[in-house]
């Protein structure tokens, strides 16, 4: 009787929808960015990517973000002045380390419903841990998370770019917009 039982559980189990289980969601580029803002002391300005790779795992049964992991190309953002672009791909060494990664180590919810995402960030191949407060949106099929965090060049190892024999400031701020479909 055991071993009939056991079988019969592990047939049933082949029917029983894997909806359940963890899944895949890739993010949408045409509704996706990532932002850099910086300061130098004659003005301020954005760079915009729209090339985002981005893919998350998540638990649909408990409407859970298991894992997130994204990829940047430097060559990607756009400030709306080509010669600042090519001066910062040449300042970040985009030939050398042509993209900007992080990957989610630990990802908890919080009672206001924002998360705290803790993982890696490789920028300028210096890998170094942060945190992120991400707001998470559910609109329909698709799942989206904004946030922002700022970060210091030096850090990086990444020379401060100038005009004008004038440094730009240190710290910069990286903001996403991200749409994860599900």
């Amino acid at each position: 009787m055991n071993r009939l039982s056991v079988l019969l559980l592990l047939a049933l189990s082949s029917f029983i929808p894997r909806a359940f289980a963890p899944k895949k969601l890739m993010v949408d580029k045409s509704k996706s960015t990532v932002t850099y803002s910086m300061v130098h002391p004659m003005h301020k300005w954005d760079g915009v990517s729209h090339d985002v790779n981005a893919a998350m795992v998540y638990d649909e049964a408990a409407k859970q973000v298991q894992s997130v992991a994204v990829a940047i190309r430097v060559a990607s953002f756009d400030s709306q002045n080509q010669n600042r672009d090519s001066h910062m791909v040449e300042v970040l060494d985009g030939i050398k380390y042509p993209n900007v990664t992080f990957s989610s180590q630990d990802i908890k919810p919080n009672a206001d419903g924002t998360l705290t995402v803790t993982g890696k960030l490789t920028f300028h191949n210096v890998t170094k841990p942060i945190t992120v407060q991400v707001t998470r949106r559910d609109m329909g099929n698709q799942l989206m998370m904004n946030g922002k965090f700022d970060l210091k060049l030096t850090d990086y190892a990444v020379e401060r770019p100038s005009l004008l024999g004038i440094a730009t400031e240190d710290q910069f701020t990286l903001a996403f917009a991200l749409a994860f479909v599900k």
